[in-house]
């Protein structure tokens, strides 16, 4: 799990050195990295790309069946964007690296039937409660607040 993890947060600090938002993700099919992605809404004037979304559209088109052998790692608690498209894709499981800066909806996921784990990274809480104290109208922007 944490070598997954360590390159969501890669994917997250990246996308803050470009002037973002500092959320990442990655795709993991069968012990393997197939698409990552990070919060690119500010770099590429978009309304959804956020990080689950981005590494799901690095990832490319993907058959129902790899999807459901898939797990989704993200540094944040995922958006109901997000998590409609892991219930979307048939993801089962996903990889939660902290809740405490936003909670998404976890316990839709769980409803669903996606095991949701959450890591408790303190390097992700402290990703965002850097960045929600630095641009706290951005950030509302991106929970749609």
């Amino acid at each position: 799990m944490h070598r997954f993890l360590e390159e969501a947060i890669r994917e997250a600090r990246l996308g803050l050195e470009e002037g973002g938002i500092p959320i990442g993700s990655v795709l993991v099919h069968r012990g393997e990295i197939i698409g990552r992605g990070h919060n690119r809404r500010v770099q590429g004037g978009s309304v959804v790309l956020h990080g689950e979304m981005d590494a799901l559209e690095n990832a490319g088109r993907l058959s129902a069946a790899v999807y459901r052998e898939c797990e989704i790692y993200t540094t944040l608690s995922p958006c109901s964007m997000c998590s409609g498209a892991i219930l979307l894709y048939g993801i089962p499981r996903v990889i939660v690296g902290e809740n405490r800066t936003f909670l998404g909806e976890e316990d839709w996921l769980r409803s669903r039937g996606v095991e949701v784990v959450l890591a408790e990274d303190e390097r992700c809480v402290e990703l965002m409660t850097r960045f929600i104290e630095a641009q706290p109208t951005l950030w509302n922007e991106d929970i749609g607040v």
